[in-house]
């Protein structure tokens, strides 16, 4: 997609899902690339994708009412060392979570999981946000997974898992997924290749 604007970018991950069911979609689709990606919640501009930087798009169908959010990140070309390390430690800490959530677990011993991950390997100031948050009728609601929060997380439950890096003049890195809460764990019930 070298070439491309992020809002180009943007509009096509929307016309797809649109063309395939969405009722509308979750929400605008974030496509942030290079330095835009180190900013969480970037809105698309007209910067030029340009190979050697990671793209972050973040987006959502939403299907009988129901919401999404899925987020990859994606780089222009090949990877560097630099997105491979940093790719790697999100997917850990995204994968500690999934492995060790349990129903009955407070939302903040939730965050501390993935959190623990990134802040071993030496980017904890550059996780800003918190692990998830629940979707369902809205794309944003309880439980929220984060830091300081005590809600209790219960069966059936549907939730984001999304740690992410984010460095400032370089860029961000970011992967989330829905999770289904069950008795014995979380069940992943997006299908995106990661």
């Amino acid at each position: 997609h070298a070439g491309m604007t992020e809002i180009e970018l943007a509009w096509e991950i929307e016309s797809h899902m649109r063309q395939n069911g969405s009722e509308p979609v979750s929400f605008p689709v974030i496509c942030a690339s290079g330095p835009n990606s180190a900013l969480p919640h970037a809105k698309p501009t007209q910067r030029s994708i340009n190979p050697g930087e990671p793209i972050v798009l973040d987006f959502g169908a939403c299907v009988g009412g129901y919401t999404s959010d899925l987020t990859r990140t994606i780089y222009c070309e090949e990877p560097d060392s630099q997105f491979k390390k940093l790719y790697n430690i999100v997917l850990s800490a995204q994968q500690a979570a999934i492995e060790k959530i349990r129903s009955g677990m407070k939302a903040s011993e939730a965050d501390a999981i993935a959190r623990s991950v990134i802040q071993n390997a030496g980017y904890g100031d550059y996780f800003g946000h918190s692990l998830g948050h629940g979707i369902g009728l809205e794309v944003h609601e309880a439980p929220f997974l984060g830091p300081s929060l005590k809600d209790t997380l219960e069966e059936g439950m549907v939730f984001t898992i999304e740690p992410g890096i984010y460095l400032p003049g370089w860029g961000g890195i970011r992967i989330e997924d829905d999770a289904l809460l069950q008795n014995n764990g979380v069940v992943i019930l997006s299908k995106a290749t990661k």
